[in-house]
This record gives C-alpha cells, structure tokens and sequence, in this order.
C-alpha cells in the first residue's frame, strides 16, 4: 500500500459513480438512495469508534499524566470548538460554496456545470476529505477515505442521474484537494511523536461520529468549525507530556 492510494480509489469511486448514474441512475428510488446513505451513517459510527479507541492506547497512557488522556481530547475539543465558532468555518465554507455556485452556474441552466461545482464543494468540503487524507499521509490507514470513496461513489450516482458528466469531473479538484491533505499527514507523521499522533486520532474519531450523526439525521452538527481541534490536540498533548516530565 502506497501514500495517496486512498485519494485514488476516492477518485475512481467518483468516476464510476457518476458513470452508472449516467446510465442507470434513474432507477434507483429515492428511498433507497435515503436508506443507503443510513447504512453509512452506521458504518461512519464504527469508524469513530476505531479512532476513539485510541485514547486507550498504552502510548498516549503512558505519555501523559496519570488520567490525563481525556483531558487532552477534552480542552482540544473545547478550545478549537471555540476558535472554529470565532473564525466561522462552517460559515465560511457554507459562502464559499454560494459564491461559486453563483459564480459558475447563476441562471442554473447548465446541468453540466451544475454537476461538477455542486458535487465538486460537496466531495471536497467535508472534514472527512481532511482527516481520511492525513491519515493516509500518516501511514495510518485508508479507512476513513475509503468510507468516504463509497459516499461519494453513491452519492455521484445520485447527482450524475439527473446533472450528468460534470459530476464525473469533479474527480479532479476532489484529487487534487485530497493529496494536498496527504502531503500535510507525510509531514506530520514523519514530525509528530506516536502519542501525539493518537491524540489526533481520538480527536478526528470525535469529529467523524458528528459526520454519523449528519448522516443518520440525528443532528446536523456544524463539524467543521470542531476541525482546529484536531491540530491542538497534538500540541496540547505535548503540553502534558512536558507536565509530567
């Protein structure tokens, strides 16, 4: 297994979703498209689950003052809750994504263009793109992209039924955005000490059970603005390992 081989089977997903959306699209009920998306919404809870799991581990116990693991995550969470409220990224990206789709398709009348920026800020604005693809950099595993690859590759199916090609080619800025993320997880993991590594972990499994709970519509939590957290929690466990010492 090779670094960014995640971010390529996202990209084939994509092309192979929307080619049998294209197609076949058409015949798949709206229903089932809703009951397919809760199945995933479960399989996202198992994903945090293994990501939680981590603060278990012997090398963040170990690492950290006695007790100390949860008050990690905790002012983590806390403190990069508050500065993705302060700085507004959900906010900002939710503008993001208006300004574009304005920008490139404001009469509506194109559903090639329509496809690729709707399924292109759909794909590639998500926490998931961002923790899969470090995790990748990292050598941690794909599994979170390749949980994200079979949402985008049903969703593409969905999308390319009705708006066509475009949703295809949205492949490319998804790529492109993802091995950019990869490259920041190569770096940090050459960079970061394991228990510093396992507290962004358990830090991103809090964050993929918020996706869960968007996608079995428990609660649309604004997960993005939880995202600086996920970069505090290495340095706030490095603030309690140098505590302990």
């Amino acid at each position: 297994m090779f670094i960014g081989l995640g971010t390529l089977i996202n990209v084939f997903a994509i092309i192979l979703g929307a080619t049998l959306g294209v197609f076949l699209g058409g015949k798949f009920k709206e229903q089932t498209r809703e009951t397919m998306t809760t199945a995933m919404g479960f399989i996202t809870l198992l994903a945090a689950a293994d990501c939680i799991k981590n603060l278990w581990a012997s090398d963040f116990i170990r690492s950290v003052p006695k007790g100390w693991t949860i008050l990690v995550i905790l002012f983590s969470m806390l403190l990069g809750t508050l500065i993705g409220i302060r700085l507004g990224i959900e906010e900002m990206l939710d503008r993001w994504g208006i300004r574009l789709k304005a920008r490139f398709d404001r009469d509506s009348k194109s559903p090639f263009v329509e496809g690729f920026v709707s399924s292109s800020l759909l794909f590639v604005i998500g926490p998931m793109a961002i923790l899969g693809s470090i995790s990748d950099g990292m050598g941690t595993g794909i599994s979170q992209l390749s949980l994200k690859s079979i949402l985008d590759g049903i969703t593409s199916v969905a999308f390319a039924a009705s708006l066509g090609w475009g949703v295809a080619l949205s492949a490319l800025p998804v790529g492109i955005y993802q091995m950019g993320w990869t490259l920041v997880g190569v770096f940090l993991g050459s960079v970061l000490p394991h228990y510093q590594i396992l507290a962004m972990t358990t830090t991103g499994g809090l964050l993929l059970l918020g996706i869960a709970f968007r996608l079995l519509k428990i609660r649309q939590i604004p997960v993005a603005d939880f995202l600086p957290a996920l970069f505090l929690a290495p340095l706030i466990a490095r603030l309690a390992n140098l505590f302990m010492s």
